[in-house]
């Protein structure tokens, strides 16, 4: 999720020019490793002008065990806390950021399995596929488990520049051989021509919202579903680029996306893609995120939309994360933290309704004229249960939720009476 960024056309070509680091669909190849570290590098400008310094640098660097493990492991880290800290330092200019928790918390519910293709069309500097490719090496039990997630495991896109050189350099240090990065806009083929070879398990992605297409790229859509809004864009491309059922599991590919509150409530155009979503696609869980997880980079409310292609969809069950006791919502220096979604993976594979948790029948949300002609598509569900929705149900209804109260105890207290009716007897 990338707010624009300006730059020259020739540092653009400087960046993009990775040549041994493209991504080999084909042959999947993917390169030497070196040609993609010597090409990353490629034109910068690396004098150093004392050699005191210089020869402390090449002593460190030469006390680094580059086969030892855990030492990438510790290299990896550091270069994540330095991206965090490049982002923080960028403001405006710089690329959203999708906090650590969120995709963990993305990849945990998702599940990818090794020998599974997991694809971030918007990958940024890489966060989902690193911590999809975590998640799928602890699987790994032998060498074949090994070279099966380096060869098909990871996919990604990036546009930008200088996200795609950090996506390379972080996946490289996380221990993915060569990584497969696309370094062109992923919305640049027709969704026609998508077909079963291009389509792959699982998206975990964060899509840019607020940008614009080119004409060009808005052709390669359906002409009743086109945007300026990239982040709707690149829902229907999620939506082409999922596995159908049969192809591999028996609900198909799945996805979970990072969408603003604005997809959610949108007419148009994105609720004709909604409508497509929910008739052809099963959208099972929103989970509606505080304010403030973003934060510095914007206070726009966010949502995880998580669906697979076993459609269409019944029931849509809403997960609303509340924020920490004493706190209106998060900040910078008091962010969000992976504990905190806690209770939404507990309630994941056992859900009931509870006061965080409510479901809405997609019969419901999609509304039409008289003609059969659609006319909304509001995903906007408040939750029914919050202590706010409450305070303002009208009374017949507190009434009736009393009574309803008041029977379910009558039925417990002659549930307990015929027991020790029972045991009196």
């Amino acid at each position: 999720m990338e707010i624009q960024r300006s730059g020259t056309a020739s540092n653009r070509s400087d960046l993009r020019n990775l040549q041994g680091a493209r991504n080999d669909n084909d042959n999947g190849s993917g390169g030497d490793r070196r040609d993609v570290i010597a090409t990353v590098f490629r034109g910068l400008q690396n004098r150093m002008v004392n050699g005191y310094l210089l020869r402390d640098v090449i002593d460190k660097v030469n006390a680094i065990r580059f086969n030892a493990s855990e030492e990438m492991h510790t290299l990896g880290r550091l270069y994540e806390t330095m991206l965090r800290e490049m982002r923080d330092a960028a403001g405006d200019s710089g690329e959203f950021y999708t906090p650590r928790p969120v995709v963990r918390f993305m990849v945990a519910v998702t599940d990818p399995k090794l020998g599974e293709t997991v694809l971030d069309p918007a990958c940024g500097t890489g966060g989902f596929l690193v911590e999809a490719m975590e998640h799928l090496a602890a699987q790994c039990r032998t060498v074949e488990d090994r070279h099966m997630l380096q060869d098909r495991g990871l996919r990604g896109g990036e546009a930008k520049p200088l996200p795609y050189l950090l996506a390379q350099m972080n996946l490289l240090l996380h221990g993915l051989e060569y990584p497969r990065i696309d370094p062109e806009n992923s919305l640049r083929f027709p969704l026609r021509e998508i077909g079963d070879r291009e389509r792959v398990d699982i998206v975990l992605t964060n899509p840019p919202f607020g940008g614009e297409e080119e004409k060009g790229i808005l052709g390669n859509f359906p002409e009743d579903m086109r945007t300026s809004e990239t982040a709707l864009l690149f829902l229907q491309l999620i939506m082409r680029k999922l596995k159908r059922p049969g192809q591999r599991a028996e609900n198909g590919g799945r996805a979970a996306v990072v969408a603003p509150n604005g997809t959610l409530f949108a007419d148009g155009v994105a609720a004709r893609i909604k409508e497509e979503l929910l008739k052809h696609f099963n959208l099972h869980t929103i989970v509606r995120l505080p304010e403030g997880v973003f934060a510095p980079y914007t206070d726009i409310p966010t949502n995880l939309l998580f669906f697979d292609r076993s459609g269409p969809t019944g029931d849509i069950w809403f997960y609303q994360i509340p924020v920490p006791e004493g706190r209106r919502k998060y900040t910078k220096t008091k962010p969000m933290e992976y504990a905190e979604f806690g209770g939404c993976l507990a309630w994941w594979k056992a859900r009931e309704g509870n006061e965080n948790a409510w479901k809405v029948r997609a019969a419901d949300v999609l509304k039409y004229d008289k003609a059969g002609r659609l006319v909304s598509a509001n995903l906007d569900s408040k939750n029914p249960n919050s202590l706010e929705a409450l305070e303002h149900r009208p009374p017949e209804a507190l009434v009736a939720q009393m009574l309803e109260k008041e029977r379910r105890i009558v039925g417990v207290m002659e549930e307990i009476r015929a027991m020790l009716a029972d045991r009196i007897h």
